[in-house]
């Protein structure tokens, strides 16, 4: 039987790359991907997976944490080196350390096992959706010395583009649309990944990875500041 899953049809045709080992979850993810009518390709190993990248230029990868060969920590690594590609880190329930492992090494967001097929679908297509152009594109702005151009989706400092993943493009897209607003974990949550509830340490490994690509010391940090007791504020 067919697995039912909603079609988004300005996504229908996107190739997404599914890594896993396990041969079920494997057929059923990708089931449930085709049926909402993107291009799925699969691979059961690390070493597969970044061949994979290279032949087919997936617009977006679900990868998971533990994997023969080369670990999805070291794939995520390897890949986030030379693309932008989002990525999807499936991790073991419970297991916050692989989540945070996960995060660091590049992902864009994560999902526990065992997870709902449907929701794998609902993650994907959230992610791929903000890279599609709205028919009423935002205009590009600059703001100190920073050029946003929302219908690119590229940010760049001095002239210089910045190397940012897709949700590390979102949360700093959001900050430098409300400059000098103090923002606290739970609203960026909601705000940028679109949870009403999930690991606020997401927030927090994200925000130190955008740290590391804007700020001159970004262990003392000018740009993205803490607001001590509430959350974050873009300092511009």
């Amino acid at each position: 039987m067919t697995p039912i899953a909603q079609r988004n049809d300005e996504l229908v045709d996107r190739r997404v790359l599914v890594v896993e080992d396990d041969p079920t979850v494997r057929e059923v993810a990708c089931s449930y991907l085709r049926a909402a009518g993107f291009i799925v390709t699969s691979a059961a190993d690390g070493f597969a997976a970044l061949e994979s990248v290279g032949r087919v230029s997936p617009d977006l990868v679900v990868l998971d944490r533990m994997l023969p060969g080369i670990d999805g920590a070291e794939v995520c690594r390897r890949i986030r080196a030379t693309t932008a590609v989002p990525i999807i880190m499936l991790t073991a329930m419970g297991s916050v350390e692989d989540r945070i492992t996960g995060l660091e090494s590049g992902a864009d967001d994560y999902l526990t096992k065992p997870f709902s097929p449907r929701e794998l679908v609902l993650r994907v297509q959230s992610i791929l959706r903000r890279s599609v152009s709205d028919l009423t594109p935002e205009a590009a702005f600059e703001l100190g010395a920073f050029a946003l151009d929302p219908s690119a989706r590229t940010i760049a400092k001095a002239g210089e583009q910045l190397a940012l993943s897709a949700r590390e493009f979102d949360l700093f897209s959001f900050l430098l649309k409300h400059p000098q607003q103090a923002f606290s974990r739970e609203q960026l949550l909601r705000a940028v990944w679109h949870w009403e509830i999930g690991d606020l340490s997401t927030v927090t490994v994200t925000m130190r990875r955008v740290r590391e690509k804007i700020e001159d010391d970004p262990t003392n940090p000018t740009i993205l500041v803490t607001v001590w007791g509430v959350g974050y504020r873009l300092n511009l």
